[in-house]
């Protein structure tokens, strides 16, 4: 019942409204026109779900308060009139002439201000790739992240309209990053985009990932991000995370990685605060010997909440996956980590630990940690701490 009144508010509203409309728009783009029953399915899911607001049995969000941002009738983004220059993006985002950059405004793919692909990889935006690169793309989307009871992730699914897509070939070694730029700029009302994001590694294939989220201006918007990454077998991608957008704004991400075996996944996140900000990452180690290392840094000050959920499950044996954060808090700013480690039957030889280690600098800041592991095989080496 706790869900009901501001599930109607904003279903009966802009999301609903939004919805038709995006429907509308994509059936008449046969390019696309392919992803519209995976649109269906996770609207009318969602539509059942509404927002994770309830605070009582619902252990995923239980130190997280989404009640303004479930409050909030949110725009779907356009496009801007007028591209930022350059030199704004350069200016407030990681940039290197060097590496291969994807560059998305409010949401929307920019030629103009992007930078040319290696040829080592495939590196478009995904609107292009649904059509051009259908073949893997209808492979892998919404198979890594699922379509589940992730709130979130169905209303992505439903209404991202682009988003990066990166395929490494077997073999490949792209020599430089490869950037993925999503930036929010200033709007007179609060606005929401649904970025998504595709990364196929193919097999003992070699890659750096930036994705990188920044705001020029304030304005409270709301990014609501999935990644979906496919390590083959010996694939080994360093990806990096890097939250910076405005202290005003929200921002949920959702990350699902699956690994084959000898893969190794490293990822850094970054995240220097939002109004509310969650960092969700999920891997599935899903062959023998693969490996994932995990770190994250988080930084957050004044009202500032940050919410890092981070899991890694071992399907097989001979896994090792190594989870390693530090928060900085000060103001009366809120921080959370859940870290879980799940074991599956017959994963043997399994290595897993985590760490969280926190630093409160005012004695209004507050950090809620629970780090846990749930072990159903013998002969695993498993540890954790906070």
């Amino acid at each position: 019942m706790k869900l009901a009144t501001p599930k109607r508010t904003l279903l009966a509203g802009a999301y609903a409204a939004g919805f038709t409309a995006l429907q509308d728009a994509v059936s008449s783009n046969g390019a696309a026109a392919w992803l519209a029953p995976a649109r269906e399915r996770a609207w009318a899911r969602f539509s059942e779900l509404g927002f994770p607001t309830a605070r009582r049995g619902n252990e995923r969000w239980k130190y997280t308060n989404l009640a303004p941002l479930a409050q909030v009738g949110f725009n779907l983004a356009e496009p801007p009139a007028t591209l930022p220059a350059l030199d704004q993006v350069r200016s407030i985002a990681p940039w290197d002439d060097a590496w291969t950059t994807l560059v998305f405004i409010d949401g929307t793919f920019s030629k103009k201000l992007s930078r040319p692909g290696t040829p080592d990889a495939v590196a478009v935006d995904l609107a292009t790739a649904a059509s051009a690169r259908r073949d893997v793309v209808e492979a892998h989307l919404t198979r890594i992240a699922a379509l589940d009871e992730e709130h979130f992730t169905l209303l992505n699914t439903a209404f991202h309209t682009d988003g990066g897509f990166i395929h490494i070939p077997d073999g490949a070694t792209p020599a430089q990053p490869i950037h993925l730029l999503f930036v929010s700029t200033a709007r007179s009302a609060p606005s929401v985009t649904h970025p998504r994001t595709l990364i196929v590694a193919g097999k003992h294939s070699q890659a750096t990932i930036i994705e990188s989220y920044v705001s020029l201006g304030g304005g409270g918007n709301f990014t609501n991000a999935v990644v979906e990454v496919q390590l083959d077998e010996g694939a080994r991608v360093s990806h990096y995370r890097m939250l910076m957008e405005h202290e005003t704004s929200f921002h949920i991400g959702n990350t699902r990685v699956r690994q084959l075996a000898n893969s190794c996944f490293n990822c850094i996140s970054v995240a220097t605060g939002q109004a509310i900000g969650r960092n969700d990452i999920h891997v599935l180690i899903d062959g023998e010997g693969a490996e994932c290392n995990l770190t994250g840094l988080y930084l957050t000050a004044g009202r500032q909440h940050l919410d890092n959920n981070i899991s890694v499950t071992h399907a097989k044996p001979h896994g090792t996956s190594h989870q390693y954060y530090k928060g900085i808090l000060a103001g009366q700013s809120h921080a959370v980590f859940s870290g879980t480690v799940v074991v599956k039957p017959g994963a043997i030889k399994t290595y897993a630990d985590q760490r969280d280690l926190n630093l409160l600098l005012s004695h209004g800041a507050e950090i809620d940690t629970k780090p846990s592991l749930e072990i159903y095989a013998d002969d695993v080496k498993c540890g954790h701490g906070a």
